[in-house]
């Protein structure tokens, strides 16, 4: 009991003088007359509950609290000016968190040419947090409070003596370490007690709005401009209003306001955020984004021209920054569309912060403080011709924001249907234990409810559910009330969706191209926002998505390279000299994350400078790691849609498209390994294609850059049917056949092929015949033949001696011993009028397919290429007795990569880039 009294006597005994920091609204000042209070006295003090055991005392000595703006002004009243004159700036606790940055308040103050101007103002950085924490340490009885107190004084004298000077200074001083010792008088009474009540919590805590906003006046005064401060709590009266939320009276507030500037009138004010008082004058805090709401709050009363807040970003941005690094700063919002994305978690303002400012139709500008020449997000009511971000559907969806660790509760059963005062129970259900409901989904045959609760709740709601349902459950009216775990919400938020067709199908076709399954979904008829419940593991991946669809380039693909070899880097180099043409012209943005070689790997999360990718392969290549690459190109960007484009051809990388097409990769290829390979594979992998919206391109498997499979499938597709396809395959066969003539020596034409560039290092890779043969399987399996590799006969034109050669070198000086046979050969031929051409058949009819060398009349199509053209001929039911002839280059790595480039263009096409 003594030590209780004895901090009852240190309140007590705090001199008028002590308070005068608080003109008007003290816990004890000057105009506070001591008095007795009963244990059923209603402010402050009251509340402080003591430790068990430990009796209240029956009287306790305390301050009546009275706010003298309700006294008679003696003064003749003088009404504030309202309307344009005035401009509102709020600076956050960032802004004003040094004493540098508070100088550069006062100017960016000065610098603005409005006559009148009103500024609120936080805590220094950090500062309410450090109040907070004495509240909790008092109560805790952890005497570090102490400690803690002095080093909020040392840190607002430290910052006093940077700005003021004099008498500004001694005076600010003086009234600090009054509060300092009010405070501590104050926190020892609670350490005692070991309870403090909101009402104490708050006056504690409103004391760092009251420091700053007064060194900002100083610091502003000494500037010569006619400044005074205010205590909000003075003007701002507000209501509690259930969940932690207040709603402010503006009547009273109004009044108050003109009672306040009739004693106080100035062109400048600075005023305290975040705090307000109760119709009973005690201390209150307006919340969540406090500061926010005072300058809105008094904006609102002033009818000022515009609300300027001031943080430490750009602007509103479209997505979370955090999450898609390329979001953008939007250059207007309406009210409703930040009240929405505020709603949905986006770190705009808090929806109450706009109610205020909205009824008068004042703009709130939000700009960073670190970056005066950003000019910010306009809040503002939308104009008519608003199209100031952007084009197309970047006007209509304004912004995209999430909400994670949220959990599904699905109320099903028949017996819902059509019965009155089901929604009403489970959400009174839901009620009654106190959880907030996110989103709500209805079916419209009533046969479910789905709404989403944080997951916290949910094991509580599910609970009350089971409860209050479970003799529906048990006589099977209700089917089951199931959990859902591990949800987000993703919200798209846009004024102008109402009344633009087609931006939900281009929200939904975004998450489907990105293999994104959607659980639940709510739009309201006023379509301000759609709201999409996904899985919480796609949850970045399908911001990403949206955000891609309406903001970025229609069609943004991250690409990774695997093989740098020639094809690869040839393809390389034509994607550098490319790539601006197709962003500017075509609206496709191709975006190479990395680079996988046999032993090392270049990985970039923005995308490749394809200008040096050589050099910084060189520079800051790392050790080959496949998974590695795969995760950073597919699952550590931004962009929704991802490419693998396989430029070897090994058949172990070959092995994995399967299941990157799984994970919703799309494969763009040269490498004929897998679509050759056991037929099982191939099967599989066709499957998975047409079943996905996952994509898998390998045109240039057959005819390096002519359009063979395409061909082959539009005829099928158009319903043709195929008899026969016939062809040369091979550019590098084509080029040696084309040029053994004239007595030349087969030996000497290959030589020369390979001089050229045209064969593989080993010429026998060609004239095994096996790369037509994979050829011809893979035309064969497209039309519909299920044949092995082994069940196509080929004639090898690799002698069979010299297939035992131990290298490329010795099978080179070893060929010219069978010159003869391949002579005799070409003589025949030519005595008979006609040509040697190695082909590849495909016999659908007889569902066969054999490669071998074949004689051809001189008038034959195949008998007038030249250099190293292929020919392909499709006979079918359409083109019987004409043969559709598509005829090109069919080797070289210009070619080749520009085949690979054109499915990489077709791929954009599918992903919704502009035919």
């Amino acid at each position: 009991m003594a030590s209780f009294s004895a901090a009852i006597a240190n309140l007590s005994s705090i001199s008028p003088t002590q308070t005068s920091l608080y003109p008007r609204h003290r816990l004890f000042q000057s105009q506070c007359r001591p008095f007795f209070l009963s244990r059923s006295s209603h402010f402050l003090l009251k509340d402080l509950t003591l430790p068990r055991g430990r009796k209240t005392p029956d009287t306790v000595i305390c301050a009546s609290f009275t706010a003298d703006v309700t006294s008679n002004v003696s003064l003749e009243e003088k009404l504030p000016p309202k309307g344009e004159t005035w401009s509102v700036h709020k600076f956050g606790g960032t802004c004003v968190g040094t004493s540098q940055r508070i100088k550069n308040v006062a100017e960016i103050i000065l610098k603005d040419d409005s006559e009148r101007k009103l500024v609120i103002v936080s805590a220094m950085s950090k500062v309410t947090d450090m109040m907070y924490a004495l509240i909790h340490k008092a109560q805790s009885r952890d005497e570090s409070y102490i400690s803690s107190l002095d080093a909020v004084l040392e840190k607002h004298s430290a910052t006093a003596h940077d700005i003021l000077e004099g008498d500004s200074l001694a005076s600010f001083l003086s009234k600090l370490h009054n509060d300092i010792s009010n405070l501590k008088a104050m926190l020892r009474a609670i350490y005692i007690a070991g309870h403090a009540t909101e009402s104490f919590t708050d006056f504690v805590v409103g004391h760092g709005e009251l420091w700053s906003a007064q060194m900002l006046s100083l610091v502003i005064r000494k500037k010569g401009v006619d400044c005074k401060w205010m205590d909000t709590r003075d003007v701002i009266i507000v209501n509690p209003s259930g969940s932690n939320q207040v709603d402010p009276d503006y009547l009273e507030s109004e009044q108050r306001l003109e009672k306040w500037y009739s004693l106080n009138p100035c062109k400048v004010i600075i005023a305290t955020g975040f705090i307000a008082s109760t119709p009973q004058n005690i201390p209150t805090t307006l919340k969540r984004d406090g500061s926010d709401f005072s300058a809105a709050i008094m904006g609102a009363l002033f009818r000022a021209c515009q609300v300027t807040i001031w943080t430490d970003v750009d602007g509103v941005y479209s997505a979370d920054p955090r999450k898609v690094s390329e979001a953008v700063i939007l250059k207007t919002l309406s009210y409703q569309e930040a009240w929405e994305m505020s709603y949905f978690g986006a770190n705009v303002l808090h929806p109450r912060t706009i109610i205020p400012v909205m009824r008068y139709g004042i703009p709130i500008m939000i700009r960073n403080i670190f970056n005066l020449s950003a000019p910010g997000t306009k809040i503002c009511h939308p104009s008519v011709n608003d199209n100031e971000d952007g084009q197309n559907l970047q006007n209509y969806v304004k912004g995209f924001a999430t909400i994670d660790n949220l959990a599904l509760i699905n109320v099903e059963g028949t017996g819902m249907a059509g019965v009155p005062g089901t929604a009403s129970a489970i959400f009174g259900a839901v009620k009654d234990v106190g959880a907030n409901v996110i989103m709500i989904s209805q079916a419209s045959s009533e046969h479910s409810v789905c709404f989403a609760v944080p997951e916290k709740e949910v094991k509580a709601v599910a609970e009350a559910l089971q409860s209050r349902f479970r003799q529906a459950l048990d006589n099977g009216r209700l089917s089951q009330v199931a959990i859902i775990p591990n949800c987000s919400i993703l919200a798209a938020v846009g004024q102008k969706m109402a009344s633009t067709p087609g931006v939900s199908a281009s929200l939904f076709n975004a998450l489907a191209k990105a293999n994104i399954n959607v659980r639940a979904i709510a739009q309201g008829c006023s379509e301000y926002n759609i709201t999409v419940v996904v899985k919480r593991e796609d949850c970045i991946k399908a911001l990403r998505a949206v955000h891609s669809r309406f903001y970025l380039s229609r069609t943004t693909i991250s690409m990774g390279i695997i093989g740098p070899g020639l094809i690869g880097s040839t393809l390389l180099d034509q994607l550098r000299d490319q790539a601006s043409i197709l962003k500017e012209e075509f609206n496709i943005d191709l975006r190479v994350m990395g680079i996988l070689g046999s032993k090392s790997m270049l990985l970039s999360d923005a995308g490749i400078n394809l200008t040096r990718w050589r050099e910084l392969r060189e520079e800051r290549g790392e050790a080959a790691d496949l998974e590695k690459f795969v995760q950073h190109v597919h699952g550590n960007n931004f962009i929704p849609n991802t490419a693998l484009v396989d430029c070897t051809a090994d058949s172990v990388i070959a092995g994995y498209y399967y299941e990157w097409l799984r994970k919703g990769i799309h494969v763009v290829t040269p490498n004929k390994k897998a679509n050759s390979g056991p037929l099982e594979q191939y099967l599989r992998l066709r499957a998975l294609q047409r079943q996905s919206y996952t994509h898998y391109f390998y045109e240039a498997t057959v005819g390096a850059g002519l359009p063979i499979v395409s061909t082959l499938r539009g005829l099928l597709e158009t319903g043709d049917r195929i008899l026969q396809i016939e062809g040369i395959f091979s550019g590098t066969l084509s080029y040696i056949f084309n040029n053994f003539k004239d007595g030349r020596a087969f030996s000497e034409v290959v030589a020369e092929a390979k001089e050229a560039g045209y064969t593989e290092p080993d010429p026998r890779d060609d004239l095994s015949g096996t790369d037509v043969a994979r050829k011809v399987i893979i035309l064969a399996r497209e039309s519909g033949l299920k044949l092995e590799l082994s069940n196509i006969p080929v004639e090898s034109l690799v002698p069979e001696p010299l297939q035992v050669c131990a290298s490329a070198q010795e099978f080179m000086q070893e060929l010219p011993k069978f010159d003869q046979v391949f002579t005799k050969k070409q003589e025949d031929s030519e005595n008979a009028g006609e040509v040697l051409r190695y082909v590849g058949v495909v016999d659908v009819i007889n569902r066969k397919g054999v490669v071998e060398l074949r004689r051809y009349k001189k008038d034959h199509p195949f008998a007038q290429l030249s250099g190293s053209d292929n020919i392909i001929a499709f006979t079918t039911r359409r083109y019987k007795d004409q043969p559709l002839i598509v005829r090109g280059p069919g080797a070289g790595a210009q070619v080749t990569a520009g085949g690979i480039f054109s499915d990489i263009l077709r791929l954009a096409s599918y992903l919704g880039a502009p035919s």
